[in-house]
């Protein structure tokens, strides 16, 4: 009797505690439930959504991609629709494109369109071309309906190619270039504005090695055969399909321009010639008649010594006085003759 009453506590407190226990793991196994109905409920509707459609994600799947900040919605969505287009893309594969920056839908959608047109493009392919930048789905839709693009481009500056034919014509060309997307050649590939360059060049040479004007005006197709035939599109993204010239006309006279300029340089040449000798003969009759002044100085230097040497003779008995009176007489007869003749015969006799 005493012994049952001391057990009786003990059994009491052990009672207590196991009650304690059972209370913690249903508190433990209710926020579990309560943790399972919150996650049902967010990702219940996108899991049934791929459940029904046969692209099935688990819900751990989920679970990770929202842990890892992925957006949920357009990975299940982009799923389902592989799926349904028969495309064998794993959610794997799509979260990592996406994770990557990759733009899902878009790829999706290319591969879509390229399997209904028979286009040969694998998953590896579409997400290198679109994480390159450059729009997949637009290559594919190119692909299947060709793109037709303004040589030149019709918003730029220049709304005509110009060239001129070997007559000195100018030709002004507007041509249309149909071109297809080469998926192969996407990445790395030359773009639109390359195409529109080549092309280009191709019309002038065309247009350049032409004789004549005549020619490329009753034959403008042969400037497409001649550019079509010359590979245009190699190392480019784009395949040429064909080259039209939609528009030509009859520029300037170039070649009567330039030989009318080149007249007119020679013109100006030669008349700088002219003046380079007309001023070289102005220089050379200034020469001259410092020479003149020069030797009649000479001259009036030789004139003043002649009363000195006639003096001299003088002196030293060499010439008479009626010798003196003869020369002043001769002297006086010539002036007079001098006087009749005119002041210029006169003053030349006078200078001799």
């Amino acid at each position: 009797m005493n012994v049952s009453s001391g057990l009786s506590p003990v059994l009491a407190q052990v009672g207590g505690g196991g009650n304690i226990v059972i209370w913690v793991v249903v508190g433990v196994l209710a926020l579990v439930v309560l943790f399972i109905a919150i996650i049902f409920l967010n990702f219940f509707s996108l899991w049934i959504q791929a459940f029904v459609s046969n692209a099935r994600v688990s819900i751990l799947e989920l679970v990770g991609m929202r842990l890892r900040k992925v957006d949920i919605r357009t990975i299940v969505f982009s799923r389902i629709r592989a799926a349904k287009a028969g495309l064998p893309i794993t959610t794997n594969q799509l979260e990592t494109h996406y994770l990557a920056g990759g733009r899902v839908p878009n790829v999706i959608s290319a591969l879509i369109a390229a399997r209904a047109a028979n286009i040969p493009l694998d998953w590896n392919t579409a997400t290198a071309i679109d994480l390159a930048g450059r729009d997949i789905l637009d290559a594919v839709q190119t692909s299947v309906n060709p793109k037709v693009i303004d040589c030149p481009d019709q918003r730029g500056a220049r709304q005509t190619i110009d060239a001129v034919a070997q007559d000195g014509i100018q030709l002004k060309a507007k041509a249309r270039v149909t071109v297809r997307t080469n998926l192969k050649r996407l990445v790395g590939g030359a773009t639109e504005e390359t195409i529109v360059a080549r092309v280009g060049e191709g019309i002038v040479t065309t247009i350049g090695s032409a004789a004549s004007h005549k020619q490329v005006l009753e034959n403008p197709d042969q400037i497409s055969k001649t550019v079509m035939a010359a590979g245009l599109d190699a190392g480019s993204m784009f395949e040429i399909l064909s080259i039209d010239i939609a528009d030509i006309d009859v520029g300037e006279n170039i070649g009567a321009q330039l030989q009318a300029a080149q007249a007119n340089a020679d013109k100006q040449r030669a008349q700088a010639e002219a003046e380079k000798r007309a001023a070289m003969a102005r220089a050379q009759e200034q020469e001259f008649k410092a020479k003149i002044q020069e030797n009649r100085a000479l001259v009036v230097l030789a004139e003043a010594e002649v009363p000195k040497a006639m003096a001299e003779a003088l002196r030293k008995g060499n010439m008479g006085f009626m010798d003196y009176y003869r020369l002043k007489n001769l002297q006086s007869d010539t002036a007079m003759r001098g006087s009749i003749a005119g002041p210029d015969s006169g003053g030349q006799t006078q200078g001799q």
